[in-house]
């Protein structure tokens, strides 16, 4: 959709021409603007895209229930347009994602359409071949985008044209936000699927290899991760589309890395979010055929904190190794910035870039190390201009981008000619909550926000927190005026503060036994655990980027002592996101085997049990 923001009037206001792209956390400023918050809904199944329909409702996709969503802002009532059966959700980064409102719609020309992007099931491709467990719902997983057709008498959609099939798909990095173009084309965003990190530390990323004449005939689209797309309407590929390595295709730009941001100025110019690794997340200008340098460079060619590590290339064979976003070990090759000389599109803006030697792991985050890195968790970017006395003051020409590891809105000021930043970045509406996207009524003073219904996040006093304060939420904050900035540092994960306390679970009474586990349930969990926790918790159980730490200080500090009845009931609760509860017992209990084995507890004889009374007597060392 296009997420240009209008309100009713220019304000005039002094900016100054101060580039931002090389700035750290500190660098960032409280923004004095005052906003009263309420919540419009809340129990929605994920949200992950927002936006105001011509009829004067939020439209919303819940990527794990899988259904497209109008909620009226006045009253919150919700009417479930479309529940889209065909889509599949079954981790924390799929299901039905990204949505474009047709500009027609409900304007009397009969293009009453809206396109949506989701994952699915085909199983008469090839299967991912990074995805060896045959029972892994991710073994089949693509990607599509689909026109719908809306009928307002009846507030449903339906009518679903598939306009793009066979896209990449994986349990992490997908991307896949949609806008639709001045010049009607579609434009989507693909990441680059986690490759090089994680469970699949071992595939590398493809974010600059090209598709070859081949592969686009027989619609053939690996070579579209890490990549955005510029698509006709009926799916087929513009004639005016960028020549790469020689061949057109449906690619507009390269490089990326999780691009979950993307909007259009009211000039045309497309501005796209990205995701770094621990420092970068970037906000660029994306332009025809444009290399955004993923993953030799993050943020900008400034050799700052980043080498790329080439881990599938390791002298020792990638399998043998440990995968570690703190250390690299010696036998991976490595690349500083400045090695690649291939032209490159450089970001208008960084958040946040740090110089090397920077220090990942903060005492503050117990553990949970990524909350504490410089990267914000760029989730949205939409574009605001203020006109007239009904806008925002000082917002005059600005990107709004939310984040999910801030639970903030961040305010970038723009320069004259929409392509540079020109002051520095304001941090608003500071929360517990992971800030997915947002959009902006057509007064242009009451923004809305949408929020992640779990989680990890960065707590008011520091540190982490899952105890989201408004889980699957649309929350309004109207404009109240100006006042004194929000107390307190830009960034309050910081080793000298005290981190807020995650909750501990009740200890078990009496003395218990030592879990008990076999060594090949172990090897058995490890092969669930990949498929269906890696994504969130990491494939070291201390890495992961959306769940609590599995092994190490954290998890010991909240479960030893605890029963293992307990650990087994809160997996089964919440695992996976999109479905808890729906593996077998026993995959619960291989999961939790090899849990322990990496925790360094010992493997016996006899297996654990998939509950029962016996769970109930074992404490967790």
């Amino acid at each position: 959709m296009t997420r240009l923001l209008w309100a009713s009037t220019w304000c005039a206001v002094v900016l100054s021409a101060v580039t931002l792209a090389q700035r750290g956390p500190a660098s960032v400023v409280h923004g004095s603007k005052q906003f009263e918050k309420a919540v419009i809904v809340s129990g929605l199944a994920n949200p992950w895209e927002l936006t105001w329909g011509p009829d004067d409702w939020l439209w919303v996709t819940e990527r794990s229930s899988r259904r497209i969503t109008r909620v009226d802002p006045a009253t919150g009532e919700r009417r479930v347009a479309m529940t889209l059966d065909e889509a599949s959700a079954p981790g924390g980064q799929d299901g039905v994602l990204g949505m474009a409102l047709d500009p027609e719609l409900l304007r009397g020309s009969g293009r009453d359409y809206v396109y949506v992007a989701y994952t699915y099931v085909d199983r008469s491709r090839p299967p991912d071949p990074r995805m060896i467990d045959p029972a892994s719902p991710y073994r089949h997983l693509f990607g599509k985008i689909v026109r719908l057709r809306y009928e307002a008498a009846s507030g449903t959609l339906g009518d679903p044209v598939d306009v793009l099939t066979g896209l990449p798909a994986s349990n992490d990095h997908n991307a896949r936000r949609l806008a639709i173009a001045p010049d009607r084309t579609l434009h989507a965003t693909l990441g680059d699927m986690g490759n090089g990190q994680f469970a699949h530390f071992c595939h590398p990323i493809q974010s600059q290899r090209l598709p070859t004449r081949e592969e686009i005939a027989r619609h053939d689209y690996a070579a579209y991760e890490g990549k955005t797309l510029r698509i006709n309407l009926d799916g087929s590929i513009p004639a005016d589309n960028p020549e790469l390595a020689g061949v057109v295709s449906h690619v507009y730009t390269y490089g990326h890395r999780n691009p979950q941001g993307l909007t259009f100025g009211p000039d045309g110019t497309l501005y796209a979010t990205d995701h770094g690794p621990k420092t970068d997340d970037e906000v660029n200008v994306l332009t025809k055929g444009g290399n955004y340098g993923w993953p030799h460079v993050a943020g900008m060619r400034d050799d700052k904190a980043y080498e790329y590590a080439r881990w599938s290339e390791a002298a020792t064979g990638c399998a043998e190794l440990t995968f570690s976003d703190l250390e690299i070990p010696p036998s991976v090759p490595r690349d500083p910035e400045w090695t690649f000389r291939a032209p490159m599109v450089e970001p208008l803006a960084t958040l946040f870039t740090v110089p090397t030697g920077f220090s990942f792991q903060d005492p503050a985050c117990k553990g949970v190390h990524f909350i504490c890195w410089p990267t914000v968790g760029l989730s949205s970017i939409s574009y605001y201009s203020g006109r007239h006395d009904a806008g925002i003051p000082g917002w005059e020409a600005v990107l709004l981008l939310t984040t999910l590891k801030r639970g903030s809105l961040y305010v970038v000021p723009l320069d004259t000619s929409g392509r540079k930043a020109a002051g520095p970045i304001h941090r608003y509406l500071q929360s517990e909550n992971r800030y997915r996207d947002l959009a902006m009524h057509p007064d242009g003073r009451t923004i809305y926000i949408a929020t992640d219904s779990g989680g990890l996040v960065e707590a008011r006093r520091g540190g982490s927190t899952s105890d989201l304060e408004d889980r699957g939420a649309i929350l309004a904050f109207r404009y109240a005026g100006e006042g004194r900035p929000t107390d307190g540092p830009a960034r309050t994960t910081r080793a000298e503060q005290r981190g807020a306390e995650p909750s501990r679970e009740p200890e078990l009474p009496g003395p218990g036994v030592p879990p008990t586990f076999s060594a090949r349930q172990a090897a058995a969990g490890r092969i669930a655990y990949d498929s269906y926790c890696a994504v969130c918790h990491g494939s070291t159980l201390t890495n992961g980027t959306f769940g609590t730490p599995l092994a190490g200080e954290y998890f010991r500090w909240r479960w030893s002592g605890r029963s293992v009845a307990a650990f087994y009931e809160k997996a089964r609760d919440t695992m996976p996101p999109a479905a808890p509860g729906r593996l077998a017992g026993e995959a619960y209990a291989d999961i939790l085997a090899y849990i322990f084995e990496v925790n360094g507890m010992a493997a016996g004889d006899a297996d654990l049990p998939a509950g029962g009374d016996a769970l109930a007597r074992m404490r967790i060392p």
